[in-house]
């Protein structure tokens, strides 16, 4: 998974954990088929019928704000995400990022450098990513954090550190 490569879907300020994954299914939808299905449901009705793997959701600051809610990372990841940029994140929407295996890559340029609907190629490794207004750099990744994002996240990598048959 050192590079991801697809189409940016460009949301702004304060995107929060409802409008990700509706509150209204938190204890009603486990599945993940239908997690994916309802993903961004409240914020862009279009997103779960066209977004395609690899596909980048990009937004401005405080994304994931709101509820500790983990299905508002794990929806995007099983909906095909390959990664979440924005200016910033909500500190526990990060971390479940990181359990569920997706990338969240913190680009202070994030909200004015992308154009909705650009292909766009991020490189884990080198924490580069490249797009129509250039090439921009963000804190490169752990190899710990990569390694977590390579195997699924977080339970599945330890399941594997601890040579845990799945």
């Amino acid at each position: 998974m050192a590079k991801i490569v697809g189409r940016v879907w460009k949301y702004g300020d304060d995107v929060n954990t409802d409008v990700i994954f509706p509150g209204k299914y938190t204890y009603t939808v486990t599945d993940p088929a239908e997690m994916a299905r309802i993903a961004m449901e409240d914020l862009d009705a279009d997103f779960a019928k066209n977004v395609q793997p690899d596909d980048i959701v990009v937004a401005g600051k405080n994304f994931g704000c709101g509820s500790s809610r983990e299905q508002a990372a794990f929806c995007l990841k099983y909906a095909g995400v390959g990664a979440v940029v924005a200016r910033s994140f909500s500190r526990l929407y990060f971390r479940n990022c990181i359990n569920a295996g997706l990338p969240a890559l913190t680009l202070p340029e994030s909200a004015d450098i992308f154009v909705a609907g650009e292909r766009i190629e991020i490189d884990l490794s080198a924490g580069t990513i490249q797009c129509q207004a250039g090439l921009f750099h963000f804190p490169p990744l752990p190899e710990a954090v990569i390694g977590i994002f390579n195997d699924g996240g977080l339970i599945p990598h330890t399941r594997k550190a601890l040579g845990i048959d799945s």
